[in-house]
Protein backbone atom coordinates (compact mmCIF):
# COMPACT_ATOMS: atom_id res chain seq x y z
CA UNK A 1 0.00 0.00 0.00
CA UNK A 2 1.04 3.76 -0.52
CA UNK A 3 0.26 6.88 1.32
CA UNK A 4 0.59 9.91 -0.67
CA UNK A 5 0.65 13.86 0.38
CA UNK A 6 1.55 16.87 -1.80
CA UNK A 7 3.13 19.76 -1.00
CA UNK A 8 4.08 22.91 -2.66
CA UNK A 9 0.91 25.11 -3.88
CA UNK A 10 0.61 28.69 -3.09
CA UNK A 11 -0.67 31.84 -4.65
CA UNK A 12 1.29 33.07 -7.82
CA UNK A 13 1.06 35.53 -10.17
CA UNK A 14 -0.18 34.71 -13.64
CA UNK A 15 3.05 33.79 -15.77
CA UNK A 16 4.87 32.48 -12.54
CA UNK A 17 6.39 28.84 -11.41
CA UNK A 18 5.05 26.75 -8.97
CA UNK A 19 6.80 22.75 -8.39
CA UNK A 20 4.74 20.37 -6.85
CA UNK A 21 5.43 17.59 -4.63
CA UNK A 22 3.54 14.37 -4.35
CA UNK A 23 5.66 11.92 -1.31
CA UNK A 24 5.01 8.40 -1.12
CA UNK A 25 5.49 6.36 2.32
CA UNK A 26 5.04 2.55 2.38
CA UNK A 27 7.61 0.32 0.12
CA UNK A 28 5.90 -0.14 -3.34
CA UNK A 29 6.01 3.47 -5.19
CA UNK A 30 8.32 2.27 -7.62
CA UNK A 31 5.77 -0.28 -8.67
CA UNK A 32 3.24 2.55 -9.38
CA UNK A 33 2.27 4.58 -12.29
CA UNK A 34 1.53 8.03 -11.23
CA UNK A 35 -0.93 11.16 -12.11
CA UNK A 36 -1.73 14.46 -11.36
CA UNK A 37 -4.96 15.66 -11.56
CA UNK A 38 -6.58 18.92 -10.59
CA UNK A 39 -10.29 20.28 -9.72
CA UNK A 40 -11.25 23.79 -9.56
CA UNK A 41 -14.68 24.82 -7.70
CA UNK A 42 -18.01 24.02 -10.19
CA UNK A 43 -16.08 22.00 -12.43
CA UNK A 44 -14.98 17.89 -13.08
CA UNK A 45 -12.09 16.80 -11.75
CA UNK A 46 -9.29 17.00 -14.48
CA UNK A 47 -6.28 15.17 -15.43
CA UNK A 48 -3.05 16.89 -15.74
CA UNK A 49 -0.28 14.56 -16.22
CA UNK A 50 1.05 11.38 -15.51
CA UNK A 51 4.39 8.99 -15.78
CA UNK A 52 5.29 5.25 -16.17
CA UNK A 53 6.98 3.20 -12.84
CA UNK A 54 10.43 4.26 -14.52
CA UNK A 55 9.53 7.60 -15.73
CA UNK A 56 10.31 6.29 -19.11
CA UNK A 57 6.55 7.31 -20.54
CA UNK A 58 4.68 10.59 -19.58
CA UNK A 59 1.51 12.26 -21.31
CA UNK A 60 0.29 15.46 -20.74
CA UNK A 61 -3.36 17.20 -20.99
CA UNK A 62 -3.59 19.09 -23.88
CA UNK A 63 -4.30 22.70 -21.65
CA UNK A 64 -0.46 21.82 -20.00
CA UNK A 65 1.52 21.01 -22.97
CA UNK A 66 4.58 22.98 -22.99
CA UNK A 67 3.73 24.37 -19.37
CA UNK A 68 4.20 21.54 -17.33
CA UNK A 69 6.78 18.81 -16.53
CA UNK A 70 5.90 15.58 -14.66
CA UNK A 71 8.74 13.98 -13.25
CA UNK A 72 9.67 10.77 -10.49
CA UNK A 73 12.87 10.10 -8.35
CA UNK A 74 11.96 6.72 -6.90
CA UNK A 75 15.10 7.07 -5.07
CA UNK A 76 13.06 9.36 -2.43
CA UNK A 77 9.82 8.15 -3.03
CA UNK A 78 8.32 11.69 -4.93
CA UNK A 79 6.30 12.53 -7.71
CA UNK A 80 6.53 15.92 -9.33
CA UNK A 81 4.82 18.36 -11.41
CA UNK A 82 6.78 21.48 -12.55
CA UNK A 83 3.77 24.32 -13.59
CA UNK A 84 5.40 26.99 -15.62
CA UNK A 85 3.65 29.86 -17.21
CA UNK A 86 0.72 29.58 -15.13
CA UNK A 87 -2.57 31.14 -15.78
CA UNK A 88 -5.58 32.03 -13.89
CA UNK A 89 -7.52 29.32 -15.22
CA UNK A 90 -4.83 26.69 -13.52
CA UNK A 91 -6.34 27.74 -10.69
CA UNK A 92 -7.24 24.53 -8.81
CA UNK A 93 -6.54 21.77 -5.84
CA UNK A 94 -4.16 19.19 -7.58
CA UNK A 95 -4.21 15.93 -6.05
CA UNK A 96 -1.59 13.36 -7.24
CA UNK A 97 -2.71 9.57 -7.41
CA UNK A 98 -0.99 6.12 -7.66
CA UNK A 99 -1.80 3.43 -10.79
CA UNK A 100 -0.98 -0.05 -8.93
CA UNK A 101 -1.78 -1.53 -12.18
CA UNK A 102 -0.32 -0.32 -15.10
CA UNK A 103 1.03 -2.98 -16.99
CA UNK A 104 0.77 -1.49 -20.48
CA UNK A 105 1.00 2.26 -20.81
CA UNK A 106 -2.06 3.80 -22.63
CA UNK A 107 -3.18 7.60 -22.73
CA UNK A 108 -6.71 6.04 -22.42
CA UNK A 109 -6.08 4.93 -19.16
CA UNK A 110 -3.55 6.99 -17.23
CA UNK A 111 -5.50 10.32 -18.10
CA UNK A 112 -8.67 8.48 -16.33
CA UNK A 113 -9.22 8.96 -12.75
CA UNK A 114 -10.92 5.68 -12.41
CA UNK A 115 -7.50 4.33 -13.00
CA UNK A 116 -5.66 5.45 -9.60
CA UNK A 117 -6.36 3.90 -6.79
CA UNK A 118 -4.53 6.01 -4.19
CA UNK A 119 -5.38 9.65 -3.66
CA UNK A 120 -2.89 12.39 -1.98
CA UNK A 121 -5.26 14.91 0.10
CA UNK A 122 -4.33 17.60 -2.14
CA UNK A 123 -2.88 21.36 -2.82
CA UNK A 124 -4.29 24.34 -3.33
CA UNK A 125 -2.61 26.18 -6.10
CA UNK A 126 -4.17 29.73 -6.94
CA UNK A 127 -2.88 31.94 -9.61
CA UNK A 128 -3.62 35.53 -10.00
CA UNK A 129 -4.11 37.50 -13.12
Amino acid sequence: QVQLVESGGGLVQAGGSLRLSCAASGRTFSFYAMGWFRQAPGKEREFVAAISRSGGSTYYADSVKGRFTISRDNAKNTVYLQMNSLKADDTAVYNCAGDPSSLVWRTSRVSSHRSYDYWGQGTQVTVSS
